[in-house]
Order: C-alpha cells, then sequence, then structure tokens
C-alpha cells in the first residue's frame, strides 16, 4: 500500500506536470494619443520705446599730465682695437774704412 500509494502520487504529479498551461492576460489598454488643435492668432504688436536723452553740451577737458623724468646718461663705449707694432727696419750699410795714417800714443804726465 506504501508503494502504491507513492507511485499513484508520482503519475498525478507527472500528469499535471505535463499538461499545457495557458495563462490568460487582460488585453492592453489603448493608448490615449494627444494631436494638438490649430495655431492661435498672432498678438499684437508691442509700442516702440523712446528714444535716450542726448547731452547738448560736452564735459569740460581735463587736465594735462605731468612732464616725465629725464632719462640717465648711457654707459661709456668700449676702447678701439690696438695697432700691432712696426716690423723693424732694415739694417744700414757699413761705413767705409778712414784712410791709413800715421799711430799717435798720448801718454800722460807724472
Amino acid at each position: 500500500m506504501k508503494k502504491s500509494l507513492l507511485l499513484a502520487a508520482l503519475i498525478v504529479t507527472f500528469g499535471l506536470a505535463a499538461c499545457e498551461k495557458t495563462v490568460v492576460a487582460p488585453p492592453a489598454a489603448a493608448p490615449v494619443v494627444v494631436v494638438p488643435g490649430p495655431a492661435g492668432p498672432a498678438g499684437a504688436t508691442g509700442a516702440t520705446g523712446s528714444t535716450g536723452a542726448t547731452v547738448a553740451v560736452p564735459g569740460p577737458a581735463g587736465e594735462t599730465g605731468a612732464t616725465g623724468a629725464t632719462g640717465s646718461s648711457g654707459a661709456a663705449g668700449y676702447d678701439g682695437a690696438k695697432g700691432s707694432t712696426g716690423a723693424t727696419g732694415a739694417t744700414g750699410d757699413t761705413g767705409a774704412d778712414g784712410k791709413k795714417g800715421d799711430t799717435v800714443i798720448v801718454v800722460p804726465a807724472k
């Protein structure tokens, strides 16, 4: 009896599980489409603004600015490049020998 009851429960379970289940869903509500109406008439044109005031006499001119300070003296310039030393002159010719004459010996007095 134990086994038969268990076997019958399994058969019923498989039988119900094998059946096709159909779920009935309520139909979706149709969306409401809002259609805009025609455009209204154009609005009236606004009034023109008033003209701004003008000044007939200009204001006085400003004062002249102060004179700037005198600039400082510039720096001293550089010395120019120094010239090179001149070349040594040529050696002069040797003078002629004097005439041959007597030899004079001067002996101081004692």
